[in-house]
């Protein structure tokens, strides 16, 4: 009896499956396991992708201007000094920078080399100020140093002068890349996991919104838990101000934390961060899901693929904005406890002369709540939008574009 061929891009057909099963295993569980394998390398790849373009689309227009990479013309190549590159990163101290101007070829370096993670300090992104103001509006108190984007990019500007609008943003970048890859790559993971159960169960494999907001906040769990304390050592660097700054740099500030405060102080502030993620990554996959499914039915479309790039940016930026809006207080919550009692934050919210030190999470809610009312816990939310909206929609469509490049048989909406 011939095996069925398949003529779909893609699909293995029934002649490549028997060929590749390993004896003595059943057929169901070789294929699963080898889809797997192959699905993960794939998804951490377009995951990595997805967490480094975002910041290149805004970053490459910065390159130029302020050359935020090193170019090694004297050894006869125009290449990014990576070395010169990670000790900017690390250190939080300024690359020698070329005076020679770029021309066409280091100008087109300079957009490829905005994918890697690390990068001087200088390195500039369009929403690396926003970042910033965002997390110093959430630290504040009521003294309220910073009431709005004008003014509080102003104040900034004018109390840590232009470099320092960009405090963090090198240890952002190191951080958004595995955590995106993680992120991507759990989800699909946990969602094949699901569509293969309900099939055994007798089902037709696709997941409800209720599933997919499941899968989603599992993945962000993990993704967040894997790079935590990068993102409380960052956290700690950028509300420093230049008059009152502890840190030189990730090593620098985690040494000292370490030896001050110890090594759980690196988790200051995880469970509302899992608590966030939960309904933020949980949203952002579901709603950008649901919405593409609802449009494809809608317009009587194939299949996903049908629908343009303008299309998906519109769901995902939805998806965004839903996801941060209902998840935000508790990132205030997050913020306050990783420089609760740190002298560093002192000047933005002090008690009796010293930082003000919260014994937990539902102690900072009710503080905050009563000395400071509701809207306290949705300080920072107008740059964030600004800032995190336009973010999610790219990475969610340059997620996909990525796997589609790779050939990988498992879709998001799959």
């Amino acid at each position: 009896m011939q095996a069925a061929v398949s003529d779909e891009p893609g699909v293995k057909s029934d002649t490549d499956t028997e060929q590749t099963r390993a004896p003595g295993m059943p057929a169901s569980k070789q294929d699963k396991r080898s889809l797997t394998w192959s699905q993960i390398s794939k998804s951490l790849c377009a995951g990595g992708v997805a967490g480094a373009v975002p910041g290149m689309c805004c970053q490459a227009s910065f390159a130029m201007a302020d050359l935020p990479w090193q170019s090694s013309k004297e050894h006869g190549q125009g290449v990014t000094n990576a070395a010169a590159m990670m000790r900017g990163v690390l250190c939080e101290q300024p690359v020698p920078i070329g005076a020679a101007a770029p021309g066409p070829k280091a100008a087109a370096m300079a957009c490829l080399s905005a994918a890697d993670a690390p990068k001087p300090c200088k390195s500039r992104t369009a929403v690396a100020p926003l970042e910033r103001l965002k997390i110093l509006m959430q630290v504040q108190g009521n003294e309220k140093l910073y009431t709005g984007v004008w003014q509080g990019t102003k104040h900034m500007f004018q109390s840590d002068g232009l470099r320092g609008m960009f405090k963090g943003n090198g240890l952002n970048c190191i951080r958004i890349i595995p955590n995106q890859a993680i992120k991507f790559m759990t989800y699909e993971q946990l969602s094949r996991k699901i569509s293969h159960h309900l099939i055994d169960s007798g089902g037709d494999g696709q997941l409800t919104p209720v599933l997919r907001l499941t899968a989603g906040a599992g993945a962000g769990i993990i993704g967040m838990s894997a790079t935590y304390p990068l993102d409380m050592v960052r956290g700690r660097i950028t509300v420093q101000e230049a008059g009152n700054a502890q840190y030189r740099g990730l090593m620098h500030a985690t040494g000292i934390i370490i030896r001050e405060e110890g090594f759980l102080a690196l988790w200051r502030g995880w469970l509302p961060s899992v608590i966030g993620v939960v309904p933020y990554v949980g949203l952002n996959f579901g709603v950008y899901e649901t919405l593409k499914d609802v449009i494809i039915k809608t317009w009587g479309l194939r299949d996903e693929r049908d629908l343009s790039i303008a299309v998906r940016l519109g769901c995902g930026a939805v998806a965004g904005t839903m996801g941060q809006t209902l998840a935000y207080p508790f990132d205030v919550v997050r913020r306050r406890l990783q420089v609760s009692g740190w002298s560093g934050a002192k000047n933005l919210h002090a008690e009796g002369g010293h930082a003000v030190a919260y014994r937990g999470m539902v102690d900072c809610f009710v503080r905050t709540f009563r000395e400071e009312g509701l809207q306290a816990l949705f300080k920072g939310l107008a740059p964030n939008y600004v800032k995190v909206v336009p973010s999610i929609a790219i990475a969610f469509v340059t997620y996909e574009q990525v796997k589609e490049i790779l050939g990988a048989e498992i879709r998001l909406a799959d």
